[in-house]
């Protein structure tokens, strides 16, 4: 099993079981065993590929006598690949790239004898034109955004913080880790790492957080099953640590998996203090116990919880609540490439159900305690708006100033909106609150 048959495998079940990427790739990855070289490169093809499939099919509607969407769809996903390598990827040679996408053909494709030559045909044609080529100019063809999320987003981020933004959204997602300071020191890991043969490289402004390279699968590296590490963009770190946890404190993690808050907040607070982690979802559970286990985190608990629905011994019980709510997702596109694609119509009702949650964790929060509320979006609906209107019906509850590290400016206003392209993170929203005493 290569590499560029692991992609393909990926993209076709993106496409046939409609799948989050990011979780198909790395099932995929575990499964086909490949080494850390053949990993990244099906890595950086299956990304790349689903990070531009508009403007692929640019390029492929100029070299096809039809339109792409009229190709048999694995014939689509093999000739945006190839193209991708060829126009993308300045490593991989031409011959490479077209033998092993009509090798795929011939496999995938075996009862329709035409299509080897017909994937031979268009690469060789787009090899050979690649300099006359239409190139691409709108947003939507360039960044491979559709255009009603393009005016969305700048209608949100503005004109200047547009383009950067697309354009940190079809960066290949770094590995950022969390260190389990509980367990190691930074230096000690980042010792332990190169000695396994990855590469590391410190956050640029955030403490305890690492960027990895050259990993293969995490689950193969000793420093990661002796539990010394846990995947964790630096905004969702930062959004716990926004929370400033006390040793010994009383924490409730609402809406958990696959679990990186509540490790964050029992390594914030040096394995002091509880943490009941819930998900809707039983099968999550697992994610999060194990997850615990692994790092040695013998205060989190936890619990299939619907986070909507109210839980009498909560109430007023908790020193603070994490509500990382159910969200549109457009603060992690880069790792979600797919996400780009659904029709935002379909996520217009998430504020109602983000009132509600929010509403009902405030309920568990004791007098004097905090209530953070945060999702990994940028759309002012789901984020300012949910605060705006909570705030109207909870008078005992105040916005609160986030304390934040270098480079951001001093906070005032209780809330931040990380924007891709800003600040090294995912986009993210992050809001604390606290309930007078």
């Amino acid at each position: 099993m290569g590499a560029r048959q692991t992609a393909l495998n990926v993209l076709i079940a993106c496409r046939k079981e409609a799948g989050w990427s990011n979780a198909v790739l790395k099932q995929y990855l575990s499964r086909d065993r490949l080494d850390r070289r053949e990993a990244a490169l099906a890595t950086r093809l299956c990304y790349g590929v689903l990070q531009n499939r508009l403007k692929l099919d640019f390029y492929l509607s100029q070299l096809l006598t039809g339109k792409p969407k009229d190709l048999h769809p694995m014939v689509r996903d093999i000739l945006q690949m190839g193209i991708y390598q060829l126009f993308e990827m300045d490593k991989i040679p031409v011959s490479a790239a077209v033998n092993e996408a009509v090798a795929l053909t011939k496999q995938y494709c075996p009862r329709q004898k035409n299509l080897p030559g017909l994937v031979n045909a268009v690469l060789r044609k787009a090899d050979r034109e690649r300099e006359t080529l239409v190139q691409p100019r709108s947003y939507v063809e360039k960044y491979s955004h559709p255009q009603k999320l393009v005016d969305m987003l700048k209608e949100y981020v503005g004109k200047d913080a547009l383009e950067p933004m697309l354009r940190a959204n079809n960066d290949i997602p770094p590995m950022v880790v969390q260190v389990n300071t509980l367990r190691t020191t930074v230096e000690g890991l980042t010792c332990l790492l190169q000695q396994e043969g990855v590469g590391v490289q410190p956050h640029s402004w955030l403490r305890g957080c690492l960027i990895l390279s050259g990993t293969g699968d995490l689950e193969r590296l000793a420093a990661f099953r002796e539990g010394l590490f846990y995947v964790q963009d630096a905004a969702a770190r930062l959004s716990v640590l926004c929370a400033e946890l006390p040793q010994n404190a009383r924490v409730l993690d609402c809406c958990a998996a696959p679990g990186g808050k509540s490790f964050a907040a029992a390594i914030s607070m040096a394995g002091t203090g509880s943490v009941t982690s819930c998900d809707i979802h039983e099968h999550k559970i697992a994610l999060i116990e194990n997850g615990a286990k692994r790092l040695g985190l013998v205060g989190i608990r936890a619990q299939v919880q619907d986070a909507s629905v109210f839980v009498p011994q909560w109430e007023n019980a908790m020193d603070a609540v994490i509500a990382d709510v159910p969200c549109s997702g457009y603060g992690i596109i880069r790792k979600k490439p797919d996400i780009r694609y659904k029709d935002p119509d379909t996520m217009k009702d998430l504020p109602q159900l983000q009132e509600k949650i929010l509403a009902n964790q405030s309920r568990y929060v004791r007098p004097g305690g905090v209530l953070l509320y945060s999702t990994c979006t940028l759309i002012r609906r789901e984020n300012e708006q949910v605060v705006e209107q909570f705030l109207q019906s909870h008078p005992d509850f105040t916005l609160e100033p986030l304390p934040l590290p270098a480079p951001f400016p001093e906070n005032t206003s209780g809330m931040l909106t990380l924007v891709p392209g800003q600040y090294d993170t995912d986009g993210f929203f992050i809001c604390r609150m606290r309930r007078r005493k």
